[in-house]
């Protein structure tokens, strides 16, 4: 399904939902990038690898295996960070719905439950949310080991956890604290922040990955 017609249809199953009172600090728009970095580490320094996470980072190769060759989801955090295309944020009062113009088309934050107990690993993993104050903190858990943390190749394992502080500094500033953990990938958290500015009047695009891809992926 395409992203326009994703967009059209969670606006419309949604509607009664968003038309709910709630006070809930306002983040909703669209939000591009203010600066596209697509790796973590842009200064050359090397991240806090396990022994597992080196031998699988020094067998990639970003021209041949990055995921996204095969128009496969981005993940998190790479959804959040490194792409640099803009993104819809629909706030809702039981879940925040973020709309991306890319190949990984939406994401999903549950503001009323807990993560369940038995989880089937996924690209976007479960993310679960609170409002603390002015910032939406989003607890993400339950990945599959088939993306990269980044655009450079950056790898983790299942047990990844993603959090992230996300808040509105002002009306057209957005800014991610993020923080990832991994124990099997990394010997120590993570951390990284993104800001995105506001785009009063842009729209999704439509995004088509699978039916233009001329690019050999070699990834398994």
């Amino acid at each position: 399904m395409t992203v326009a017609a994703t967009l059209a249809l969670s606006r419309a199953a949604l509607a009664q939902e968003a038309a709910k009172p709630g006070a809930a600090p306002d983040i909703s728009g669209v939000w591009l990038v203010e600066k596209f970095e697509p790796r973590l580490f842009p200064n050359g320094g090397g991240a806090p690898f396990t022994p597992w996470a080196e031998a699988k980072f020094k067998a990639t190769d970003p021209k041949t295996n990055d995921p996204n060759l095969a128009c496969l989801p981005m993940g998190v955090p790479r959804f959040m960070i490194a792409v640099p295309y803009p993104m819809e944020i629909l706030q809702l009062p039981a879940r925040v719905m973020i709309i991306h113009e890319g190949p990984q088309v939406m994401r999903q934050v549950y503001m009323n439950r807990q993560h369940p107990k038995d989880l089937d690993p996924t690209y976007s993993g479960d993310a679960i949310g609170k409002w603390e104050g002015d910032t939406l903190v989003v607890d993400t858990i339950g990945f599959n080991d088939k993306t990269w943390l980044d655009g450079g190749g950056l790898p983790h394992s299942e047990a990844l956890h993603v959090v992230e502080r996300i808040r509105r500094v002002d009306h057209d500033t957005l800014v991610d604290d993020i923080t990832v953990e991994d124990p099997m990938a990394y010997t120590k958290p993570l951390t990284n922040r993104q800001v995105y500015k506001l785009k009063p009047g842009w729209e999704i695009q439509e995004y088509v990955c699978e039916e233009n891809n001329k690019y050999t992926y070699q990834g398994k």
